[in-house]
């Protein structure tokens, strides 16, 4: 039988398998606010929220939208797409600016 342990709110329990890896112990709706409040945490810029929440092997990878520069109107604004890699506990191991652009363009552009 693997082996439990009591998980802090917010976290799923984590098992131990026969070959001694930790199973995921965040969900993806906490690992998600976990990189929001990392990418709000390094860059001061508003967030717009997640737009992608996705396990990798180690951890999760999240994706994050972000108010770069507000502009009047707001259509004008400029914003960026970040990418968070945390670990399995929601802690950050690295992150990036993936692009910028003007609210409401395609993805096409």
């Amino acid at each position: 039988m693997p082996a439990r342990r009591d998980a802090p709110e917010g976290k799923e329990q984590a098992d131990t398998g026969a070959e001694g890896r930790r199973s995921r112990t965040l969900s993806a709706e906490t690992a998600g606010a976990a990189g929001l409040r990392h990418i709000t945490g390094l860059t001061a810029k508003e967030v717009e929220g997640a737009t992608r929440v996705q396990p990798v092997e180690d951890g999760w990878m999240v994706e994050v939208e972000v108010v770069e520069d507000r502009r009047v109107p707001s259509s004008g604004d400029i914003l960026a797409l970040y990418e968070a890699e945390l670990d399995m506990d929601g802690n950050l191991i690295s992150y990036r600016r993936k692009r910028r652009y003007r609210r409401g363009s395609s993805d096409n552009a």
